[in-house]
């Protein structure tokens, strides 16, 4: 249990906002599977601001999967405040979330997401006017600089608390990196050691045992997971069996398929079977991630055309997995 502000989390498991992952169907998988907090998609306040018709669609949160962060991201200090104005009053999000950490170009060269790094003082004047403009607790997600130069990463946390945010979210990676290289937990731990408002740490976790090792070194108050998972929303089960001490949870092949299609069914329920389907050739193949003999598979989800084409391979691939199972191993379903 922790706490942002007066919002009490029951774990220290929060789900990374993901530029065409996150949204409803994968939030609800996220909650569905133990996730304390989970992150919406990043939404533009110019889009907010002239009330984008699929902008504001995106802001519309299920009453029934809570606690959320609603994440804005822009640079120009008048929309970012009416966006911010705008969530606070009108949707039912639990934290507004301030973008300084995607590292994308498009969003770069219009001086959003990392670059504020480069604008402190902009990016800190964003955070004082939101702070003092919306009741609901305000939060940021950083990066611990712009480039591989040295970066008072501990100083702009420190400004930023000082600003007023409630919690802060620290990816260990430059914008330089991308998503290349390792993330540098040490510079998490540095700035979770000068905090008083929770602290929470974001980059490689893929298993139990990376959630373990980077909360015993870093003592943040929670643990963000992004691309880990993807196509493997069991982790976040597996991560509070542990934290209760309970068995270790085995998912299953066949569950994984299930959820995988269940994935797809949420999808066609927001956007409709075509588009879906788009979505589901990048996300179905990471729910085979790992399997004996996934390869093959991987690339035939790589061209679905509609749900049924998804249950047909997931269908051959899971009777294809139980004869190996069965006679090569000799082990039961």
């Amino acid at each position: 249990m922790w706490k942002i502000k007066d919002l009490l989390i029951d774990s220290p498991t929060v789900v990374a906002p993901m530029a065409g992952v996150s949204n409803a169907a994968f939030r609800e998988l996220a909650f569905n599977n133990g996730a304390g907090l989970v992150y919406t998609e990043m939404i533009s306040d110019q889009a907010l601001f002239y009330r984008n018709a699929k902008t504001l669609k995106m802001a519309d949160i299920d009453d029934s999967f809570h606690p959320l962060a609603l994440q804005l991201f822009g640079s120009d200090l008048s929309k970012m405040v009416a966006a911010a104005k705008y969530v606070d009053r009108f949707t039912n999000c639990d934290i507004i979330d301030i973008n300084m950490g995607c590292p994308v170009k498009k969003v770069i060269k219009t001086g959003a997401g990392s670059a504020l790094l480069l604008k402190p003082e902009l990016a800190f004047k964003i955070v004082e006017e939101i702070v003092k403009a919306v009741k609901k607790p305000v939060s940021v997600k950083m990066r611990v600089g712009f480039t591989n130069e040295p970066f008072d990463y501990v100083g702009f946390a420190r400004k930023l608390e000082a600003c007023g945010i409630s919690m802060l979210a620290v990816h260990g990676r430059t914008r330089s990196q991308m998503y290349e290289g390792k993330a540098d937990w040490s510079k998490i731990k540095d700035i979770k050691a000068a905090l008083k408002i929770p602290v929470v740490g974001n980059g490689d976790i893929k298993t139990v045992e990376d959630f373990k090792e980077k909360m015993a070194f870093s003592k943040v108050d929670a643990i963000m997971i992004g691309r880990g998972l993807i196509g493997n929303p069991f982790l976040l089960k597996e991560i509070n069996n542990y934290l209760k001490g309970q068995k270790h949870y085995l998912v299953t092949y066949r569950e994984r398929f299930d959820v995988c299609l269940k994935h797809f069914d949420k999808l066609i329920d927001l956007y409709g079977e075509d588009t879906a389907a788009r979505q589901m050739r990048g996300l179905a193949p990471h729910y085979l991630n790992g399997l004996y003999c996934s390869a093959r598979y991987r690339g035939l989800l790589n061209r679905i055309q509609n749900r049924e084409d998804l249950k047909l391979l997931l269908n051959e691939y899971a009777l294809f997995l139980d004869n190996y199972y069965c006679q090569e191993k000799g082990l039961g379903l």
